[in-house]
């Protein structure tokens, strides 16, 4: 009852429910009305910038106490449809209109990788293993099977060399989490979790846009601003869900957040130190590959999985931390939003 704004991140609820105008619906819905309830999309980033949006608003002194949501309902309509709405999200007139997909979009960026940095097949294969691997301690996670190499590059081809194991599902799912200034959250939690860091960065919708395909500079520009806001740096950050829509995109992040040098993603990969007993534990959920990519819900569910990696609340997928980070991209890298969560 005390709570006085809502920031939804959303998709489609259009293309996917034929519902748009769907802040409102929620509201009432959750019995919230009538707070201002705000709908936030960019693309497959939506739901960290609705919790960008609750940071600004809390910040800013307007609130001091709101509820960020994610929501996407992806499975109403034939897969056809599905991979049509998902195509909204890169360029129009040069890339969906000649038939591209996100797989295609992806597949290129590793195809542009491998010959730049020399990453291999089995390099991207092993990040489906590992969050396959976790996601077979998280309850909530879409699957929880494990997966082998070879499993891997044998699975149904979707776009050279990006096999079905290699791309997140199409999912249904929400998460939310309630958002309060650090005197409010004190009054009500015993051990909150305090976001110091937030950052967000555009680059080109276009891959043919951009200067380099094989760095998602959008990740730079996000992490560098929640970086400094914060006062931490990569060697600062314990555990971290990344953006792994497809095999590569785990890569390319532990890359541009500064988790390794740039184009070593696949060896540090190899070498295991993106494992949960590893130096730098990634996507512990399963990440978006094996939990689930309901694109509107990810960025929330990203925080949610830290907050509860940093109250000791993970279960049998715990690791030591004290501080966090949450990575989000919207497309193809039109938008990244990162941010650094802290006990």
């Amino acid at each position: 009852k005390d709570i006085q704004a809502m920031f939804v991140g959303n998709l489609s609820g259009g293309r996917f429910i034929d519902q748009e105008h769907i802040a409102s619906l929620i509201a009432e819905h959750a019995g919230l009305s009538p707070i201002p309830a705000t709908r936030t999309e960019a693309a497959c980033a939506s739901g960290a910038l609705a919790l960008k949006q609750g940071v600004m608003a809390i910040e800013s002194g307007f609130h001091d106490l709101v509820v960020v949501g994610g929501v996407e309902k992806m499975t109403d309509i034939l897969t056809e449809r599905t991979t049509q709405t998902l195509a909204m999200a890169a360029d129009q007139e040069w890339e969906a209109f000649f038939g591209m997909t996100f797989p295609g979009l992806y597949a290129m960026i590793a195809r542009r990788h491998m010959h730049v940095f020399g990453t291999t097949r089995e390099q991207l294969a092993m990040v489906a293993v590992k969050n396959h691997a976790n996601a077979m301690n998280n309850p909530n996670a879409q699957f929880r099977f494990e997966t082998t190499i070879e499993g891997v590059l044998n699975a149904s081809m979707v776009a050279d060399p990006l096999t079905l194991l290699d791309c997140s599902p199409i999912t249904d799912g929400a998460a939310t989490i309630v958002l309060a200034s650090e005197k409010k959250a004190k009054e009500l939690a015993d051990s909150p979790i305090f976001i110091t860091g937030s950052g967000q960065a555009s680059s080109s919708i276009a891959l043919h846009n951009r200067k380099r395909i094989e760095v998602i500079d959008s990740t730079l520009g996000a992490c560098d601003m929640a970086y400094r806001m914060s006062g931490r740096g990569p060697k600062d950050i314990d555990v971290a869900e990344v953006h792994d829509a497809f095999t590569i995109g785990e890569i390319c992040a532990i890359e541009g957040l500064g988790f390794c040098k740039m184009g070593e993603g696949g060896k540090f990969t190899e070498e295991g130190f993106t494992q949960i007993d590893g130096k730098i534990p990634i996507n512990t959920s399963g990440g978006l590959k094996a939990k689930g990519h309901p694109v509107g819900a990810t960025g929330v569910a990203q925080a949610i999985e830290i907050t509860l990696q940093l109250r000791g609340e993970a279960g049998k997928r715990q690791v030591d931390a004290d501080i966090g980070l949450a990575h989000n991209v919207g497309g193809s890298g039109g938008t990244a939003v990162v941010h650094i969560l802290e006990k």
